[in-house]
């Protein structure tokens, strides 16, 4: 099946996913879902996280509300699928990719607000291009699923930079600049070796690539 990447994303991220993680992806699809499934969950606590952590934003806590239901109903979809396909569900530490972005974030107000959220909009685009990428190297009806979640999936990285310019007290021109500071680091984090295999790690180790 052929799954079109939307040109807003494609134009957001600088860096497209290596062939070789695509091919990885297609032969290890157990892990897959599993790193797939603790993905969901930890985007739905990170909308939970900003609630918790701005609840006086008005905006910011609506939106995050709703994201944080979808993210439960995808995580829910990803379980679903894995029982049926006899996988087990495991906690998994952070990945490289989540624990590199998540250290990019500054400590101090109000750039650390726009961290998150522009981090959040990097990680939702990447998702995106990660589902546009993997659908057709996947079982059909797999691969339905994921452009499924590339559909319901487009918009969130724009939602975020919209938060970012009207939540954050910070000239666009500062977003810019932050924002293509961040997407540096993640193109680093995708197209450098990885010597571990998730839904967002970077190119596989040749060692790596038949385990």
């Amino acid at each position: 099946m052929d799954v079109e990447l939307p040109g807003n994303i494609a134009a957001f991220l600088s860096t497209a996913t290596p062939d070789a993680w695509v091919a990885e992806a297609g032969s290890r699809i157990p892990e897959l879902l599993l790193d797939h499934a603790n993905c969901e969950l930890k985007a739905a606590s990170t909308a939970l996280a900003f609630l918790y952590r701005y609840p006086d934003r008005t905006a910011l806590a609506q939106r995050m509300s709703r994201l944080a239901r979808e993210e439960l109903r995808h995580f829910e979809q990803v379980r679903s699928i894995m029982q049926d396909m006899d996988i087990a569900f495991e906690r998994l530490s952070a990945s490289r990719y989540a624990r590199s972005l998540r250290d990019a974030v500054r400590g101090e107000e109000p750039q650390k607000l726009l961290d998150l959220l522009l981090v959040g909009a990097i990680i939702e685009a990447r998702s995106c291009e990660r589902f546009a990428k993997v659908a057709p190297v996947l079982p059909q009806q797999l691969g339905r699923f994921y452009a499924g979640l590339l559909a319901s999936e487009a918009r969130h990285f724009e939602q975020y930079i919209a938060l970012a310019k009207s939540e954050c007290d910070v000239s666009d021109a500062e977003i810019d600049t932050r924002l293509e500071e961040l997407l540096i680091v993640e193109a680093q984090l995708i197209s450098e070796p990885d010597p571990q295999f998730r839904f967002h790690s970077g190119k596989p180790l040749a060692a790596n690539a038949a385990a």
